[in-house]
């Protein structure tokens, strides 16, 4: 085996065994995972939900106002 190969394979064996002396870390990683999952579905539940109505009546007269009619091209 070429020695940088098996210099590789110490490497990459140095961090499991530290990963596994750490499990701290790991179950760091996990939760900022499930909290990114929870953040994201929240956040599509928000943009996903239908602007109120009084909400579009008040840019409907804001832009009457302006006299633009809302045409805004």
């Amino acid at each position: 085996m070429p020695k940088d190969m098996s210099e590789d394979k110490s490497a990459t064996r140095q961090r499991v065994d530290k990963a596994r002396k750490e499990p701290g870390l790991e179950e760091a990683r996990l939760r900022q995972q499930a909290i990114g999952v929870r953040l994201r579905h929240m956040f599509e539940e928000v943009v996903n939900e239908p602007v109120p109505q009084d909400f579009l009546d008040i840019l409907k007269r804001a832009d009457e106002k302006d006299g633009s009619g809302g045409d805004r091209s």
